[in-house]
């Protein structure tokens, strides 16, 4: 409770009642009547949905309202209190566990840890309370354990490095391009793209680095967090990217939104409603604007379209396990690419700004490269001009080196796609509560693992050290602002 409330003291008494208000309806759902447990349940998803709408959306509903009827309606701006996205979620799903009989334990003080645990309170993972209660049973948590403070020193540090170090030093080429297109600077078709490649990297070494630290936290104290991230940028397909991206909410939307919607048991045509409803419900909970709503919308397009694909492809008689190499990688790439357009509309201040960046990346503008990439297309320059493809000295309008930029987007993504991520690197030691972990997400194999040696301290300890020395500069985590 300390640590949320220097962020904001007068905002101690909402997470406070906000947990009272939650651990007294849970008892009363798991100890009432047959009858009136449904009608408690209702309570308490309205109140916290109620208390999530008036801080989040409020003002987005407002303003929504004034636009489509001319109206000069008018509300104070509401400053969301950190992380009610997170905490509102994950009480929720206790009230749903208390309903359907999965909780069991109702220890107060373990109920108001499960609620502020600070590693990951902030931006999750959104972790449940089946999950959290019987570790913080544990007697030996409460003692100090030196192979814990080890794997969790190890973890956090690859977490920090990837956010101060990865992350933030990709950034440079991402906020010029967005704030230029929003202030209506004509972009090129290099710098358009370069905006939109260089945020999908930073965005996913961001939030996969502070999962890292919340699971890193975690464990120095001898507690499991669940797995977040997934190496979802080696994801062949939209289905298989949203197992492996946040995939702790992805968890939340399935099974509190998706499958009371009725799943895929309704058939195929609800199954695809569903589908999209959730996804757009899922947009709209990053933030409070329409260009989320409409990103939500587009991935759940994307997934009813890998869906039907799919079935296509069984009715054809195809063998959807089988695959070659070379398929593979088409497929991450494509599926890569597409996120990253879809990126662009998440990241944009309004519609305007995004349309001038989807404009460039699609030629909109004309497409001149950037003449450092000349000498990469192997003397097919003059075959490249007879189809309007150019490369020039300079990029017009100069928002960053990006004979630089595009070097530091391949090193990213040779990063993100070749080599271990934490948890393979980590897996001799079980970094993290691994229950929702998919079956059917394919495993890379690398020989490169963690170990307790001397070698491996110094590495871990040069790691660490880049990153504090990075922290020179303001940078704040993408996801707290969801």
């Amino acid at each position: 409770m300390f640590f949320y409330g220097w962020w904001n003291p007068a905002y101690l008494g909402l997470i406070f009642v906000s947990i009272l208000f939650n651990y007294a309806i849970g008892l009363v759902i798991a100890s009432g009547e047959t009858g009136n447990r449904k009608l408690w349940l209702m309570a308490g998803v309205t109140f916290n949905l109620g208390l999530l709408s008036y801080y989040k959306y409020a003002n987005f509903f407002v303003d929504s309202i004034n636009w489509a009827l001319g109206s000069g309606f008018h509300l104070e701006t509401i400053v969301l209190p950190l992380a009610i996205s997170f905490f509102t979620f994950q009480q929720i799903s206790y009230l749903v566990d208390a309903y359907r009989g999965e909780t069991r334990e109702f220890n107060f003080l373990h109920y108001c840890l499960f609620v502020t645990f600070f590693p990951q309170l902030i931006a999750g993972p959104i972790v449940h309370h089946r999950e959290m209660l019987p570790q913080f049973a544990q007697d030996s948590i409460y003692r100090l354990n030196k192979r814990n403070l080890v794997i969790g020193i190890t973890i956090f540090s690859i977490g920090l490095f990837k956010k101060v170090v990865l992350a933030d030093g990709i950034s440079v080429f991402v906020n010029p391009v967005f704030a230029a297109a929003e202030t209506g600077i004509t972009l090129s078709f290099a710098e358009a793209w370069g905006g939109s490649l260089a945020y999908t990297l930073q965005i996913y070494f961001d939030f996969s680095g502070y999962s890292d630290m919340a699971i890193g936290l975690g464990r120095m104290f001898g507690i499991l967090l669940p797995l977040n991230f997934n190496s979802p940028l080696r994801a062949v397909n939209f289905i298989e990217l949203w197992r492996r991206w946040h995939m702790t909410l992805s968890r939340f939307l399935r099974d509190y939104l998706y499958f009371p919607l009725g799943g895929n048991r309704k058939g195929g045509f609800r199954r695809y409603v569903n589908l999209l409803l959730t996804m757009t419900l899922g947009g709209l909970w990053h933030g409070a604007a329409w260009t989320f709503v409409v990103w939500g919308m587009f991935q759940g397009i994307c997934l009813m379209v890998n869906h039907g694909w799919h079935s296509i492809r069984r009715v054809l008689g195809h063998d959807l396990s089988s695959s070659t190499r070379l398929g593979r990688g088409l497929s991450i790439v494509l599926t890569f690419l597409v996120f990253a357009v879809s990126l662009t509309v998440f990241r944009g201040e309004s519609f305007t700004g995004s349309t001038r960046m989807l404009n460039a990346m699609f030629g909109g503008n004309g497409i001149v490269l950037p003449a450092a990439l000349a000498g990469m297309t192997g003397g097919l320059e003059p075959w490249l001009a007879t189809h309007g493809i150019f490369f020039g000295e300079h990029v017009p309008n100069e928002l960053a080196s990006w004979s630089t930029g595009f070097e530091y987007i391949i090193v990213l993504l040779c990063i993100a796609w070749f080599l271990p991520n934490t948890q393979q690197f980590m897996r001799d030691f079980r970094p993290a509560f691994d229950s929702i972990r998919e079956t059917t997400v394919r495993e890379e194999v690398s020989h490169l693992r963690f170990e307790v040696s001397t070698r491996w301290a110094v590495i871990i300890g040069l790691v660490f050290l880049v990153s504090v020395g990075s922290l020179t500069r303001v940078s704040d985590f993408l996801y707290f602002q969801f």
